[in-house]
């Protein structure tokens, strides 16, 4: 029997199970109908617009095109490319690099045969090429990050001449489906929950991989927010994630020289998330803070895994802020007490 209603039920249950880099996801309770309003739409940015890697150019001596052969290898050129385009790599810092390799026969080339340290391969057992004894490889990958599928034709004007363009699958997803089932909510049958299965090829988790869906998809509707003054009336909060918990540590923590420390603490610098909200640009404007300081601060940051010159995610910005926000309060209060 359908009741009157002046509100919708909330979701507030969220159950997560990883296995390796498959999650199994449920969310409930939804009002009927809800379950695949909100299911669909992260699918959907779930397998389009996951950040991932993957090589965009290949250069291989002796090789002039993709329908060439090699000397010395089983494999010709298109068979080594398809090979390459299995193995999925994680690029250890920035957006793209290029790497070389050599290899002497006889030998077969796995995955775990170009690991280096401007690059991870997240699937070893990856099988690429197989060399005979009289055989020597050399090539070349320009690797990028990127979202979705890009074809060649699309790359090729970006790439070196003396490179083969190559499609580009970016996304590190590899399935993502999800299920509409009816649940009890107060003797009522009439509810939905959404069981979502996810699967990464490694480059990323497969919950971070949801929670970076559904952060995408908030930013899309940030704009009625704006324009509209949309109030969301959801009776939990949104915290701050443990990894950034460090970012509300005091900047003594980061034990710096005391001329580092001074500069800091006189431009009334507190926290360590101060100094990743400001960016390399504001950190070096401080007054009297050297080149010497900018680099050990710097170096510091990099030392518990943060970047300047790599800007936070919005949503994580905006919770910093107000934590630290919060955490100036607090201990200006305590100051004042103290003072009284």
């Amino acid at each position: 029997m359908n009741k009157i209603k002046t509100k919708l039920l909330i979701p507030n249950k969220l159950d997560v199970e990883v296995d390796g880099n498959v999650a199994k996801v449920e969310v409930y309770p939804f009002e009927r109908g809800y379950g695949i309003t909100l299911a669909h739409p992260i699918r959907r940015v779930l397998l389009a617009s996951t950040v991932g890697y993957a090589p965009v150019a290949i250069k291989i001596d002796g090789a002039n095109h993709e329908f060439d052969s090699i000397k010395g290898v089983l494999e010709d050129v298109a068979t080594f490319i398809i090979n390459l385009k299995n193995v999925r790599f994680k690029i250890l810092e920035g957006d793209e690099v290029e790497v070389n390799y050599t290899f002497v026969g006889p030998k077969e080339i796995f995955g775990k045969d170009l690991n280096n340290d401007k690059i991870e391969v997240v699937t070893p057992d990856e099988y690429i090429a197989t060399l005979n004894e009289d055989a020597t490889l050399n090539f070349s990958l320009i690797i990028k990050k990127g979202m979705g599928f890009v074809a060649s034709e699309n790359i090729r004007d970006t790439i070196p001449s003396d490179y083969i363009a190559l499609d580009a699958f970016f996304s590190p997803i590899k399935s993502a489906t999800y299920e509409i089932e009816n649940i009890l909510v107060e003797d009522e049958t009439d509810f939905e929950k959404v069981v979502f299965t996810i699967e990464s090829d490694g480059q990323i988790a497969p919950d971070d991989a949801l929670k970076d869906a559904v952060n995408k998809l908030f930013s899309q509707f940030a704009i009625f927010t704006e324009k509209f003054d949309v109030q969301q009336n959801v009776e939990f909060e949104e915290k701050l994630d443990d990894n950034y918990k460090v970012l509300t540590d005091t900047i003594e923590s980061l034990n710096l020289r005391s001329r580092s420390y001074n500069c800091l603490a006189n431009s009334d610098i507190k926290y360590v998330g101060e100094l990743l909200l400001m960016g390399a640009n504001d950190i070096a404007n401080i007054k009297n803070l050297g080149k010497k300081s900018l680099d050990e601060i710097t170096e510091k940051l990099e030392s518990i895994g943060f970047s300047v010159n790599q800007p936070l995610p919005e949503n994580v910005k905006n919770l910093l802020k107000k934590e630290i926000e919060n955490l100036k309060e607090e201990s200006w209060d305590i100051d004042t007490d103290t003072e009284s």
